[in-house]
């Protein structure tokens, strides 16, 4: 993904663009000295976040050295470039590299800047300095009139934000982004209310219990968006057949059925082609039940150890004396975030976070 944003953004256009606004605001400013130090030796091999940085500095380089009579001159540069989205992440991140000292001047920087580009990762370092005076900072920012600061509040305080350096501390306790979540879990905002499930399933990857006591208070909202939230905020733990968080949406973790007839054919298959299986679910139960069915596919990594990855499949709801069959295609292409490799490998079917049948295939060469 990174490699294929890297060749999107930046392009020369944005950087004759921004060299214009500089220099407009700025007269002294040398355009050719920027765009000379822009593209440099390294400019091609460097990663998108790298190019940001790269361009943080630069522009740095050849504007006053003080950090507040630089940051007064991007103030009237940013809207001048309006035609551009992820490029003007420059922003936030000249703020989170020069002005983590001068925080009085810095937190209104990052409220204007991320309402043109997000400072998600720029509020970080601020995070790790002086968690609570900037978690408060955020919990401030969630009455916010635009929903982009919003955002931010929830977005920039992820314990696994994508990209992001870390926050260990919230990873180990997360307590003080419970109560911005709170305060956004029904923001009119459909990206604010998707960065608290976001923030959610950040959470559960460390601390599960946490996010669990907090879906069920917020069951009490039954809304459309409210269940949307907490289907997307336990799909990490209900991909991991976590029995409390499938009860939390209706589904037993101790269902009353049996599986039978697991067929995988063909029993030997090549890298490259697929296999087809099917089965069949028989109640067991005197009433109806919710069934989310998932398969789980054991795969023989590079050097002969296995491990496995777990596909969704389908919802089910199956009534007393009724059989289900479950038939699926799976491939065995390889793709940019999995390889195969030959040997043995196996299938199991996951019904409500519970495996009821297993079954082996060998895969070969191409």
């Amino acid at each position: 993904m990174a490699d294929r944003l890297k060749d999107m953004f930046f392009k020369p256009a944005f950087f004759d663009d921004l060299a214009a606004a500089c220099k407009a605001v700025y007269p002294t400013f040398d355009t050719e000295r920027f765009l000379t130090r822009i593209y440099d030796l390294g400019w091609e091999d460097r990663e998108l976040k790298e190019r940001v940085r790269h361009t943080t500095v630069t522009l740095h380089s050849l504007l006053p050295e003080d950090y507040r009579s630089a940051l007064s001159l991007l103030y009237r540069v940013a809207p001048n470039l309006r035609s551009y989205g992820f490029e003007k992440m420059i922003f936030p991140d000249f703020v989170e590299v020069y002005g983590l000292e001068d925080w009085d001047t810095s937190l209104p920087a990052l409220e204007q800047f991320t309402q043109q580009a997000s400072a998600e990762f720029a509020v970080r370092p601020f995070i790790l300095k002086d968690q609570g005076r900037m978690m408060a900072q955020m919990l401030e920012w969630t009455g916010h009139k635009s929903h982009d600061v919003r955002r931010l509040a929830s977005e920039g305080c992820r314990p696994r934000l994508p990209w992001a350096i870390s926050l260990p501390a919230l990873k180990a306790d997360p307590t003080p982004i419970l109560p911005i979540l709170e305060q956004l879990k029904c923001d009119e905002s459909e990206a604010v209310r998707r960065s608290v499930a976001n923030n959610l399933n950040d959470i559960s990857k460390d601390n599960p219990h946490v996010v669990i006591e907090v879906l069920r208070g917020w069951q009490t909202h039954d809304t459309v968006e409210m269940r949307w939230i907490i289907n997307h905020a336990l799909r990490t733990l209900v991909k991991a057949g976590d029995p409390e968080a499938l009860e939390l949406l209706g589904y037993p973790s101790q269902a009353a059925i049996l599986v039978k007839n697991l067929v995988i054919e063909p029993a030997t298959v090549s890298i490259g082609d697929k296999i087809a299986f099917s089965f069949e679910i028989e109640s067991t139960g005197a009433s109806p039940q919710n069934l989310m069915i998932d398969y789980i596919v054991h795969l023989v990594r590079a050097k002969g150890k296995q491990t496995q990855k777990v596909f969704k499949l389908t919802k089910k709801t199956i009534f007393p004396g009724e059989t289900l069959t479950v038939t699926k295609r799976h491939s065995l292409q390889p793709v940019s975030t999995r390889n195969y490799y030959p040997g043995e490998h196996a299938v199991e079917i996951q019904i409500n976070g519970a495996v009821f049948a297993r079954g082996e295939f060998v895969v070969i060469g191409p």
